[in-house]
């Protein structure tokens, strides 16, 4: 391993582990999506450089959040739970098993779902978007449901699993440049403010390749699903900067470079080549962005540039006026493009 990256990741994961109290892009003890993305990439940087300190600074956060996880199920309180996975085989406690199986059973059968079958995407916020299909999901959902698939050796959740990311594709997808818009109102047939959003083809350039990998020989995989992703990131790469980056909204380069989609891709492309999705050719574009991303880390380990939280937009302008600030899922996505360099992806 190169001992700068190794330094970076651990400047990368001190900076995620210290007390944030109040602090909502970082604070660690709550059960949402931002520090579930968080944890779920230092239980993959654990798990990946072996680091058995690291797998148990996850298990003593989900002892003690576990309470929180009790109010109601939404689609952005599932993301923590992809952590019980590598929580099982780390433990052997059944409790992650069977917490597992219980939460799958409901999403494959009483989570809200738009018209077309997909998930509805529910927030933890007093916020209702209802009938509408948000990128985010297949990572806040879908891989955990993907996950307990392989645990459990179960092929309907494997199945699901397969058909809500197709389903995302489908309805997110532009026909003129293959990349995703942020999300799709099945009410109004349309993608809303049509804002393609760097962070949400993050979710699923890095997302696709991470559930395929947990439900190969479980189920079918069809064709159209990864000739979509393909398409998607052949067309993700045209729109890279000449500084490695993309811009918040991919296609206005007068737009704000943003860190976090940017790693997030990078990673995607890394971990999709090594699954045999993607064309090795893209990897230049994948180390072009991890040198800018390099770039913005600070210090202290603390990950620059990284776009708030946000529901989908009324315009596309709006996206450019989301603040930057630190936090969870930007250190996470960091930290997860520099572990797919600096370790071999199983």
């Amino acid at each position: 391993m190169d001992l700068n990256l190794q330094e970076q990741a651990v400047r990368v994961f001190d900076y995620m582990r210290k007390d944030y109290p109040g602090r909502w892009g970082l604070d660690l003890n709550a059960w949402d999506w931002v520090p579930g993305v968080g944890v779920t990439a230092i239980a993959d940087y654990g798990h990946r450089t072996g680091r058995q300190d690291v797998l148990e600074f996850v298990l003593g956060w989900e002892r003690r959040n576990r309470v929180k996880s009790a109010g109601g199920k939404v689609i952005n309180s599932i993301v923590p739970y992809a952590v019980y996975a590598p929580l099982y085989r780390h433990t052997g406690d059944s409790y992650y098993m069977e917490a597992s199986h219980r939460l799958a059973e409901w999403l494959l059968n009483e989570a809200p779902r738009t018209r077309e079958r997909a998930f509805e995407h529910t927030v933890t916020e007093n916020a209702e978007f209802p009938e509408q299909v948000w990128a985010d999901t297949v990572f806040m959902a879908v891989l955990f449901l993907a996950r307990t698939a392989r645990l459990t050796g179960s092929a309907d959740y494997a199945a699901e699993a397969v058909q809500q990311t197709l389903i995302h594709l489908q309805l997110l997808q532009d026909r003129e440049t293959g990349v995703l818009f942020h999300g799709w109102n099945c009410i109004s047939a349309n993608h809303m403010s049509a804002a393609r959003w760097t962070r949400a083809n993050a979710w699923i350039a890095l997302g696709l390749p991470e559930i395929l990998h947990e439900i190969r020989g479980l189920t079918n995989i069809p064709p159209e699903l990864t000739d979509r992703y393909k398409r998607m990131m052949e067309g993700i790469v045209r729109f890279q900067q000449d500084d490695g980056l993309w811009s918040t909204v991919m296609d206005r380069p007068d737009f704000y470079r943003e860190t976090s989609g940017s790693a997030g891709i990078a990673c995607g492309i890394m971990r999709g080549i090594r699954e045999g999705l993607l064309d090795s050719g893209l990897r230049p574009a994948a180390d072009r962005a991890f040198q800018a991303v390099l770039g913005r880390i600070a210090a202290d380990g603390e990950v620059l540039g990284v776009s708030g939280g946000t529901a989908v937009l009324a315009t596309v302008d709006a996206y450019n006026a989301i603040p930057c600030y630190p936090t969870q899922y930007g250190q996470g996505l960091t930290l997860m493009l520099l572990n797919s360099f600096l370790t071999k992806i199983e």
